[in-house]
């Protein structure tokens, strides 16, 4: 993905939440990517109680958005569903979790993290060098102060999760470990 590219999706990204600020930070950046990876990805019925269920997103670790994760979804709504935004201590809680943030505090225990989410319709996201490959689904990944996303294709079938093929085609694309 060129630099051209990889603006246009940041300016993007910015701009379907409305973010305001003269100067945004990385993790405002990631605040409105994850908002709008909502919009691109299709989540299992069992992923959902109810037609109206919430997209409940979860941060498992630090958290390094402070409040942009919250302000960037606040009144916000896709296909019906409002957002709910959780802090976790530890991975068997992303039990009703559609999107699981994992911070790179824990990138110490990202393997088993990854291994332990058994459940199918959970959207993984992180943002350490090898989150992908270890087998989550979307990753950031940060090239000459750009954010860039990297999308493990096989994870996010594991999962149950398909993922349009516009946001496919902006992601690099990333193989699991054998």
């Amino acid at each position: 993905m060129n630099v051209r590219i990889s603006i246009w999706i940041a300016a993007w990204a910015l701009l379907t939440t409305g973010a305001r600020a003269q100067v945004v930070n990385e993790y405002q950046v990631k605040a409105a990517f994850i908002y709008n990876f909502s919009k691109f990805v299709e989540w299992p019925p069992q992923a959902f109680k109810t037609a109206k269920d919430p997209i409940t997103i979860c941060v498992l670790g630090q958290n390094p958005f402070g409040n942009a994760l919250e302000e960037t979804v606040s009144g916000k709504m896709v296909e019906g569903r409002a957002f709910i935004v959780r802090q976790l201590s530890s991975e068997p809680a992303a039990t009703g979790c559609q999107i699981l943030f994992v911070s790179s505090s824990e990138r110490n225990r990202l393997h088993s993290i990854l291994s332990d989410i058994k459940t199918t319709g959970v959207l993984t996201v992180g943002e350490t060098e090898t989150f992908a490959s270890e087998g989550g689904v979307i990753n950031f990944k940060i090239e000459a102060g750009t954010v860039r996303i990297q999308v493990n294709v096989d994870a996010a079938e594991q999962a149950k999760l398909r993922i349009s093929s516009r946001l496919l085609s902006l992601a690099q694309i990333v193989k699991s470990k054998q």
